[in-house]
């Protein structure tokens, strides 16, 4: 009864999945990084109503369309408290960047490690990753399918820079290795940006670790 779509969005193309229950309506956005209107449509178009926004960081990227969205829903913005300061910075992030944006809404609830986000009968447990940035995010849902939303934490065959504000290689590795990598082999891993890939294959061939 769960249905899971991921597409690219923003100017970065930014992977930004759908997590929704067929059966009450209810969905997760993982990383409106752009393109609201069409996150939105998709959501119409499958009954679904927008219960949570949640990012795995709070680069411009990855919250560029969680305004947009928001106002159209009312669905709550979630983050890791430690990424609030970059949140609060996203227009100055944009203009690093040449792009333009609108000043970001304020943050409805701030996540904490471990905790669990319920959908339906489905649960998308919270786990603080830091290294790429503070406050990096993993969300891990447990369902008929194991699947890791990563964010810039892991990618495949690849980890996120960590030469950005707050970035430390040291603490994204301490992170994959002790957060991720324990994780079952089965894990599919729907990165930030670019392919899936799963725990087992990053373990054995991601040459970071």
């Amino acid at each position: 009864m769960l249905l899971i779509e991921t597409f690219p969005v923003g100017p970065l193309q930014c992977n930004c999945s759908i997590i929704g229950c067929k059966e009450t309506g209810e969905a997760i956005v993982v990383d409106p990084g752009g393109d609201p209107d069409d996150i939105i449509a998709f959501c119409d178009k499958n009954n679904l109503k927008i219960k949570y926004l949640i990012h795995t960081h709070a680069h411009f990227d990855h919250i560029h369309g969680s305004r947009a969205v928001k106002e159209k829903t009312g669905a709550e913005i979630c983050l890791h408290k430690e990424d609030e300061w970059l949140y609060q910075n996203l227009a100055m992030q944009c203009k690093m960047f040449n792009f333009e944006c609108d000043e970001p809404l304020p943050v409805d609830r701030f996540l904490d490690d471990e905790e669990e986000l319920v959908v339906g009968k489905s649960k998308t447990k919270v786990l603080h990753t830091p290294g790429h940035t503070p406050g990096s995010l993993c969300f891990s849902l447990q369902d008929e399918e194991n699947v890791l939303f990563s964010g810039d934490t892991l990618f495949s065959r690849s980890i996120g820079r960590t030469d950005l504000w707050g970035g430390s290689h040291e603490k994204i590795i301490k992170s994959i290795k002790e957060r991720l990598m324990v994780l079952d082999d089965s894990t599919r891993v729907v990165a930030g940006h670019g392919p899936d890939t799963s725990i087992y294959d990053e373990r054995k061939q991601n040459p970071f670790l």
